[in-house]
């Protein structure tokens, strides 16, 4: 099967694939993304770590342990072209992406796979690799989503369409209808963090996460772990909605914990 390249960023997920491939006999190389990778979740397989603009060293790294499978995995956000201090493979990557290094993440994400695979890359779906880390259709805790709340819900899932069509986000907080935060550049939990001071008296809102339509499902699939549970607790929501088949559980069992200790819902929804 060859060497699995991880292209890893923050988060227990790039230590989640890594150990699947162990597993299943395969041979891994971590890239980790210095300021964003976790020392402790690489640290048990042969990685290094790498300034996010050096693009020619993580490939030539990957080429030397013979990896021709990538998966890029956790999240990593995009700093200014200043701030980025490419290589000089990195600033012939960044000219072969073309505008898309300035649009959207969808959109760069879906250069940088095009660009990967001109390179002799093949890149994989973390999910390719970890399959029942995707979330099931249902209800998954003991608090079930009343009619409100699924109202609340269909309300996110069409908003999400909208935002995702332009390659904003992938995650809003909807309340009794009303539209309280739509997740942009700072992610989810950093939005659920202002929503607390947004909430109306009443049911508590909802938090509804889905890929964005047409995504590339091979990169920056959705992703909740049982911090982002704690949040929505702490924000005074009452329930979770992610797509079936779509979203990454990083971490289910604890998941379901936490949301039935918080008394909220965790839900999957076929879009």
């Amino acid at each position: 099967m060859g060497c699995l390249g991880i292209i890893a960023g923050g988060g227990p997920l790039p230590g989640q694939v890594a150990a699947a491939a162990v597993a299943a006999g395969r041979d891994v190389f971590v890239a980790a993304i210095e300021g964003f990778a976790e020392p402790g979740v690489v640290a048990g397989f042969p990685h290094a770590f790498f300034r996010l603009g050096a693009a020619g060293a993580i490939r030539a790294a990957l080429k030397e342990r013979g990896c021709r499978d990538l998966v890029m995995i956790g999240p990593v956000k995009r700093p200014s072209l200043m701030a980025l201090r490419p290589d000089a493979e990195g600033a012939k990557l960044i000219a072969r992406v073309g505008r898309a290094a300035f649009a959207g993440d969808d959109g760069l994400l879906a250069a940088i796979i095009r660009v990967m695979g001109e390179d002799g890359f093949r890149v994989l779906g973390a999910h390719e690799i970890l399959g029942e880390v995707l979330a099931p259709a249902g209800v998954l805790t003991k608090v079930a989503p009343d009619a409100s709340a699924m109202a609340d819900v269909s309300r996110g899932l069409e908003v999400l369409r909208a935002v995702g069509a332009a390659d904003v986000g992938q995650a809003c907080v909807v309340q009794q209808g009303i539209v309280l935060a739509v997740e942009a550049v700072e992610g989810t939990d950093a939005m659920l963090a202002r929503v607390a001071k947004l909430a109306r008296p009443g049911p508590g809102g909802v938090l509804v996460k889905i890929a964005k339509p047409g995504q590339d499902r091979r990169a920056d699939l959705p992703a909740l772990g049982a911090a982002t549970v704690g949040n929505a607790a702490a924000a005074g929501l009452r329930g979770i909605a992610f797509e079936a088949g779509g979203t990454i559980l990083t971490s289910r069992p604890e998941m379901i914990l936490a949301a039935d200790a918080a008394a909220i819902f965790l839900v999957g929804v076929s879009i």
